[in-house]
């Protein structure tokens, strides 16, 4: 499989795991989506909203531009409905942007300056490619916290592994 097909194919998956992990998550008491957990972030909202400044961060590198944040989380995170409309906006954005890229494109490196760099910091330099591969990779991480998270609130988390997404999408 060409490098664009897998890059398409992995920035759906990562759609997909959104939606069923969101879903889940939507499903719980209000209180258990924002009970504070020992966990890096404190609950799963809060991690949920990691992941979504994380690719917006990376979007911004995608398209050479400052993305404005200081830190790889907000304060506080948003109610988790308009978090969830902001995350399908952005896997929109995300398998938009693979399905227009050439071979030749997802091999171009993008040069970016770390969050919290400070002044003589040396830069990050990531393929187009590399990006991608981050961005599933950062999701299902944290989407990996957020399952134990699930086990706290007496919940199984949903199955978000490749395979599962190929044999449900019959890939």
């Amino acid at each position: 499989m060409a490098l664009v097909e897998s890059t398409i194919r992995m920035m759906r998956f990562k759609c997909w795991a959104n939606k069923i992990t969101f879903k889940t998550v939507m499903g719980l008491p209000e209180d258990e989506a924002l009970k504070p957990r020992t966990t890096r972030f404190g609950n799963m909202v809060h991690t949920l909203n990691h992941v979504y400044v994380v690719d917006d961060i990376f979007r911004a590198h995608m398209d050479g531009r400052d993305h404005g944040y200081s830190a790889r989380n907000t304060v506080k995170p948003p109610a988790l409905d308009a978090l969830w409309a902001a995350q399908q906006t952005m896997d929109d954005w995300w398998i938009k942007c693979a399905e227009g890229l050439s071979e030749a494109a997802l091999a171009e490196v993008i040069e970016f300056e770390f969050v919290g760099a400070e002044p003589g910091d040396p830069k990050g330099a990531m393929s187009r490619a590399d990006i991608f591969m981050h961005i599933v990779n950062h999701g299902n991480y944290h989407r990996g916290f957020v399952g134990d998270m699930l086990y706290q609130a007496g919940v199984t988390p949903p199955a978000t592994d490749l395979p599962v997404y190929l044999r449900d999408n019959a890939l």
